[in-house]
Order: structure tokens, then sequence, then C-alpha cells
């Protein structure tokens, strides 16, 4: 059964226009963004944002591709409205909800994070989007969850990369519901005040700042709550190299390289490496989280 917050489907929610940059996607604007974009998220960073073309060029997202342009490259054909999202579980609400009823009422904001990846690379993105625990709130979470669990599209006949057996698809992901809790933890719907780029997850993806950039899953069409740990695909993949939790910590070096430092990407061949702050710099907000494990083995 199909549910409905509202008998009304907003219009798409992105709230004022910047110039395009090749590889972006268009979108009609309205009024709302242009009040987000004014006010900055007390989240935000004060690091300089990588630019749009940055953003949309250099990803991950192994469903169109293992190549850092191929999302850009094949993206385009990715059709994302009608889009909808199964919420099942845990949860006091449970269904299939469209995009529209899973933003509406959500405060947008623009939240400038950095972002790191795992393979020791990283940038400052602003994305638009509003916390997953408003979200979880709306439907209800039952005491006994203790996990959230997401699950990418699959639809193989418009993402490429699904073709591979290397992955076993959907792309999983999880939190412990503590994290997903987190006010620092989003669903991003647009990224420098456009609607979210098709390579980058459209129409809806998650935004963990302090753990590895896997972790954000993009293009979402379902989540779990669950009283145990969820598969997640890279642990699944390399369980020797990929922790459940994926926290950017500098001193646990992935098996094959140091995470100790950073290539910003924008930045040159030569005057982009830095250090790598524990938590991505997010370590006042949320170290507590773990203050009961041990980081060197709980990676």
């Amino acid at each position: 059964m199909r549910l409905t917050w509202s008998d009304v489907t907003p219009k798409p929610l992105w709230l004022s226009r910047r110039q395009l940059i090749a590889g972006a996607t268009a979108l009609a604007a309205s009024p709302a963004l242009a009040k987000i974009e004014a006010a900055k998220s007390a989240y935000s960073t004060d690091a300089e944002p990588n630019s749009l073309e940055d953003i949309t060029s250099y990803n991950n997202f192994y469903e169109f591709g293992t190549g850092k342009g191929d999302p850009a490259e094949y993206a385009g054909g990715l059709t994302v409205d009608p889009w909808s999202i199964v919420i099942d579980g845990m949860v006091d609400k449970p269904g299939t909800y469209d995009l529209a009823d899973v933003v509406k009422g959500q405060p947008l904001e623009e939240r400038i994070y950095r972002f790191r990846c795992v393979e020791a690379w990283s940038m400052v993105v602003p994305w638009i989007g509003f916390q997953l625990s408003g979200l979880l709130n709306r439907v209800g979470v039952q005491p006994s969850a203790k996990f959230v669990a997401f699950e990418t599209l699959v639809r193989p006949e418009e993402m490429p990369g699904q073709s591979s057996p290397f992955i076993d698809w959907p792309y999983r992901e999880g939190l412990r519901l503590d994290e997903a809790m987190h006010p620092l933890t989003i669903l991003a719907t647009g990224l420098y005040g456009e609607a979210m780029p098709k390579q980058n997850g459209a129409p809806i993806r998650l935004v963990v700042p302090w753990k590895y950039g896997f972790k954000s899953i993009k293009s979402i069409v379902r989540i779990s709550l669950t009283d145990a740990m969820p598969q997640t695909t890279w642990n699944m993949l390399q369980p020797q190299e990929y922790g459940f939790y994926a926290n950017v910590n500098p001193k646990v070096d992935h098996p094959r390289w140091s995470q100790a430092s950073e290539r910003r990407i924008g930045a040159g061949l030569f005057g982009g490496r830095q250090d790598t702050l524990m938590f991505n710099g997010y370590e006042a907000e949320v170290a507590s989280l773990y203050a009961e494990m041990d980081l060197a083995k709980d990676y």
C-alpha cells in the first residue's frame, strides 16, 4: 500500500538557481531555496567548498562503472521521477512513500561538509538536505530497533555498472541507530542550490560526514529498522579491509595504504596533500558515540 503524508505533491524543493556547470542536473527553482542558502547551518565547516565541476566529475558510483568519470558519463539516463522509498522493519508506519512525502515538512538546510574517501582523497561539499532523524521520528522507531539499513536502486537497464557481478546488488549500507539519529547525519537532496546531480546520488542520498564516503549511500530506495547489525556491501566484499563503522581514523591504515593524510581534489597534484583529521574533523561532535569502543579494532 502506498502511504502519503499529504494529498498534494509539492514542486521539487530546490530553492534558487546557481550557474549551471556541465554535467549537473538542471531543475526549475522555487523561492524556498533562497532562504536556505541565506541561512548557513551551524554544522557547516568554514572550509572553502570544491567547485561544482569537481564534485560532479570525480565520483565513486559503481552502479555506473568503476572509473571516476563513469558516473558523470553514464548516469544521465537514470530515471529519478517518479521515485519512492520503502520504509520498513521496526517502525510504526511502514510503507512505500513517494519522495515528495519523504521530504515534505522537513527543514532543508545547506550543510557544507568535509567529505573523506577511504581512497585517501577529499572534498568539501555544500549539500542541501535534512536530518535523517526527522524522517525516522515521523515513521516512529520502535524501542527494539538498534540499526538502520539502506539499499540503493537496482535498475541495470539504466545503471550499466550493475551488469558486473563484482558486487552483490543492491548496494547496502547501515548505521547504528544513535549514529543515524545524530544531527550531523542528513539525507541530501541537492548540492550548490541545485537538485542532486544523478552522478552524485539523485534524487536522495545519505551523508555521514565523519565516516568514509562509501557509508553515504546513494539513490536510496529502502530504509529498514532492525535489531541486528545489517550487512554492508564493502564489508561483504572485503571484510579484512572494511569494517562496519568506517569512521575516519588517521591512526588506522587501510591494509594497502596509509590513512594519515589525504589528497584534496581541486588543489593540484602537489598542493593538495593535508593531514587527515580524526572523525574527519567532527571529533568534538561524535567522539562520545564511541567512548566505550576500541577504535583500532572496531573500525
